[in-house]
C-alpha cells in the first residue's frame, strides 16, 4: 500500500514561514588570528628574529606571542609587541620585524 506524504509548501499561508524570513543563527565572530597550517614556519621565523635576545627573555616572548596570536588574535599580539617594546625588551627594528611576521602568517578565522 502506498502512502501519500505531504510535502510542506513554504510559500503557502498556512502558518508556516518562508525559510528566508527565519532568523539566521549567528556564529562566532571571526577575527584575524595565526594561520594554524603554518605554525612551524612561524615558530622558526620567530626564533630567528628573537635569537639575539637573552635566553631568559627569548622563551617568554616566543611563547607569549605564539599563544596570544593563535588564541586571541593578531590585534592583541600587536598590542603585546608594542608593550614589550615600551618596556625596553626589544628595539624598534625587532618590533617592525615581529609586526611584519604577524601580518604574513595570519588569516581570518
Amino acid at each position: 500500500m502506498r502512502r501519500n506524504y505531504h510535502k510542506p509548501n513554504y510559500n503557502s499561508r498556512n502558518g508556516m514561514q518562508k525559510r528566508s524570513n527565519m532568523p539566521k543563527e549567528s556564529g562566532p565572530k571571526k577575527s584575524r588570528r595565526l594561520d594554524m597550517r603554518k605554525t612551524e614556519e612561524f615558530n622558526f621565523m620567530l626564533g630567528k628574529i628573537v635569537e639575539e635576545l637573552p635566553d631568559s627573555v627569548r622563551g617568554a616572548i616566543k611563547g607569549s606571542l605564539y599563544s596570544i596570536a593563535s588564541k586571541k588574535g593578531t590585534k592583541e599580539a600587536r598590542d603585546y609587541i608594542l608593550k614589550i617594546k615600551d618596556d625596553g625588551l626589544i628595539d624598534e627594528g625587532m618590533q617592525r620585524k615581529l609586526l611584519d611576521l604577524l601580518g604574513d602568517y595570519s588569516r581570518v578565522r
